[in-house]
Formats: C-alpha cells, structure tokens, sequence
C-alpha cells in the first residue's frame, strides 16, 4: 500500500480505474463496506484509493474540528488489512494555499437539512471533493447513503460541472442494534451510545405513517429523550431534497441530534404515496 501525504505526488500514476473512497479518518466498518465495494468497482487489477483527510472548511464549529478523532496509525492499518493500494493523508496545509480565494457553491440542494443548519458546510464539502476529484483522477468514487443530502449534492456538482467520476451510493452500514456506523459514535458516553439507536428505530417506524404531519409528529415523539436534543427533523423530496416532497416520488425522513456536543445524523426512505 502506498501512503501519500503530498498531493503532488499523485502525478504518479496508478493502475487504472481508479475508485476512490473520500474519508475523513476514524475508520470503522462502514469505511471498509464503501473499501470492498470500491475493489468491486475497479476490479482486482485496479487501484482502491483512500483519503483520510479531516476538512477544515467544512466545519462550522471550531470546536467539532479539534475534537474529530484522528487516530491515522490505526487507519492505515485497516486501509492495509482491507487491501487499499493507495491513501492520500495530507496535511491542511497541503490542500489549502494559505490565500486560497476559490470555493464551489450549491445553491439548491443544500439549502435544507444539515445545509440550513450548517452554515458553509456543503461549499468546504464541494471544494474538498472537487479537490480530491482532479487530484487522483478517479473512474469512480464510493459515498455512503448516511450522508444522503451530501451524496445528492455531489452528484450534482458532477452533472452540473461535468466532473467524469462516476458515483456510487452504498447503503447505511448500521451496528447490531440500528445505529448508523459514524466516526462521531467514539465520542458518545456509555449512556448516550446506550440512547441513540432511537434515531433509526423512530424513524424506520414513523415512516408508516399516513401523511407528513402525523409521520414528522412520530418521529420526533420517539427520538426525543433527557439526553439528546433534535437539530432538525424534516420530511423531504429525495431527489431535490425540498421540504414538500411530491407524492408521486421518494421521500426521505432525515434528523440531525445532538448528544451533547456530538451531532448523529440519519434518514430513513419512505415510499410514494399510493395513488
């Protein structure tokens, strides 16, 4: 496995396709499910490349930034168990010109969910990505269904900029009791990783419901707790993301909450409304 903290040294080239799997470190199972379906992508003679890279720009708390979890030793070890040829793991410094002046903007997907309440989080994910994109020159790249309204920006950066990678969507990697795998669950106290597999069981039930108000009411009914506080909790369109889904398409039930300072999201699909 070759490990690369210089982005200019992925001028060298690597047997093609490469499929690339975006991280930010703490690897955890979910990272090695999107691994294993980045080799199925290239192939047993193409490249799987990792990065571990915790993004600045994308965080609107400094203090979330200091406290994300970091452990690259570890890292590299499971990206070298799980068969990764390649893994960039720079420094803030290699990726950002301390007079960089350029970011790219969504203007539509972005503007709900994690977007409204992360204010500049989805321009630091965009420049990231499109960042990582023209450095390693991908065939394709792997991005988890957790991060749904991420997944659907970046692939309309994609169409819209006319970027050739093709995404691949992989669903939720989950722990045995229904919590999504995230890098955040470390940081959960005992009681509190105890509490937060609520998350998906009110969502996955609420999703039952007969229409938004009674299917929003549920929800946030079953997640609240002493020990968490609701970011948002929202009923929308899965293709534009907008928050009065049409009742002919997908929609999604998504939430943000907080554990303390730790932030878990999740969604659960819900099917259109029969006609």
């Amino acid at each position: 496995m070759r490990v690369v903290t210089d982005p200019a040294e992925l001028r060298q080239a690597s047997p093609p396709p490469l499929v690339l799997v975006p991280t930010m470190g703490a690897l955890h199972a979910g990272h090695l499910a999107l691994v294993r379906r980045a080799r199925e992508a290239a192939g047993p003679d193409g490249t799987v490349a990792v990065s571990i890279f915790v993004n600045p720009i994308q965080f609107d708390r400094a203090a979330d930034l200091e406290a994300y979890p970091r452990p690259l030793e570890a890292d590299l070890d499971r990206c070298r168990e799980a068969g990764v040829d390649l893994v960039l793991a720079p420094q803030a410094g290699a990726m950002y010109p301390p007079d960089r002046s350029v970011t790219v903007l969504e203007t539509s997907l972005s503007k709900t969910l994690c977007g409204a309440t992360r204010p500049g989080h989805f321009d630091g994910v965009c420049t990231v990505v499109l960042k990582l994109f023209n450095l390693f020159r991908p065939a394709a790249a792997v991005f988890g269904e957790k991060d749904f309204q991420q997944l659907a920006i970046i692939r309309r950066m994609v169409r819209d900029l006319d970027v050739p990678v093709d995404i691949i969507p992989f669903p939720t990697v989950r722990e045995a009791d229904g919590l999504a795998m995230s890098s955040r669950n470390l940081r959960l106290s005992q009681e509190q990783r105890a509490d937060a597999p609520r998350i998906h069981r009110s969502l996955r039930h609420a999703a039952g419901r007969p229409d938004r108000e009674a299917m929003v009411a549920a929800a946030r009914e079953g997640i609240e707790s002493p020990l968490n506080r609701i970011d948002y909790l929202e009923l929308v369109d899965a293709e534009t993301l907008q928050p009065h889904p049409d009742p002919g398409r997908r929609a999604l039930l998504a939430a943000a909450v907080f554990y303390g300072e730790v932030r878990l999201i999740d969604n659960q699909p819900v099917a259109p409304a029969a006609g």
